[in-house]
């Protein structure tokens, strides 16, 4: 007897992703809306949009969305939770968009502890605009800016992220997790969803770092940017959770 592992959450749009192939965008979006079917929040719940590949989230997961001006996503969230606090707020950001032209944007959220969940997608390069380095470009790595691989001695390290947030007071979570394989996949599902159970629990700050691929702009097989992130991504960006509240796990 066939047995049925696996539907389409009911918060995706029946609709074929456009994604490039090995790009993670549509599997992270099919986390995001099982966790939000998990805990019954659609109705209630507002995404924000980023500028970069991950816009098109808003034709995707079936609740109320908002486009953000280019990394001004957490400062679009922070108005709408504070105008509608019973609603639950999402932003979902590439690095382009978060860790670029953003990064006042995230810091200044985080450091008020705003009760929102930022969902942050980050693949190392810029993606929509043709690959261009990031401010999350690994040293040596190539891009179309930087041909013969970033140089830390002229373009700097890459920034860390959740580290960086790791050093405010208010955020209540912050973790790094992949989708390079299934056991990480599963880890990051869970990690969302709990972003999102904090948010309702009125717990403040809660941030996800999804470490994701963009075969098309890395210039490489799907199969082996999965590799790059397993041997490469997760050692300069370690998967881990840097804090969780209280009593969370």
């Amino acid at each position: 007897m066939a047995m049925k592992v696996y539907s389409r959450p009911q918060s995706i749009v029946d609709m074929p992703f456009h994604y490039c192939p090995g790009c993670h965008h549509g599997l992270i979006h099919g986390l995001v809306a099982e966790a939000i079917d998990e805990l019954e929040i659609a109705k209630k719940t507002v995404g924000v949009g980023p500028v970069g590949c991950g816009v098109f989230v808003y034709d995707y997961i079936d609740t109320d969305m908002i486009q953000a001006s280019h990394g001004r996503a957490p400062a679009v969230a922070t108005g709408v939770k504070r105008a509608l606090p019973e609603s639950i707020v999402f932003t979902y950001q590439g690095d382009g968009d978060l860790a670029a032209i953003g990064t006042s944007e995230i810091i200044h959220a985080a450091a008020r502890g705003e009760n929102i969940t930022v969902i942050f997608v980050n693949n190392a390069i810029f993606g929509m605009t043709g690959g261009q380095t990031a401010p999350t470009t690994l040293v040596g790595q190539t891009t179309t800016t930087a041909p013969q691989g970033r140089l830390e001695e002229v373009e700097g390290a890459p920034i860390q992220v959740c580290e960086m947030l790791n050093t405010l007071q208010k955020p209540a979570m912050i973790s790094r997790v992949s989708v390079h394989n299934p056991a990480n996949i599963m880890k990051a599902k869970k990690r969302i969803k709990s972003a999102f159970q904090y948010q309702l629990e009125g717990r403040g700050f809660t941030f996800v770092e999804v470490l994701s691929s963009c075969p098309t702009n890395w210039r490489m097989s799907p199969l082996d940017a999965l590799r790059f992130i397993d041997k490469k991504m997760s050692a300069y960006y370690p998967i881990q959770d840097f804090r969780m509240p209280e009593g969370g796990r």
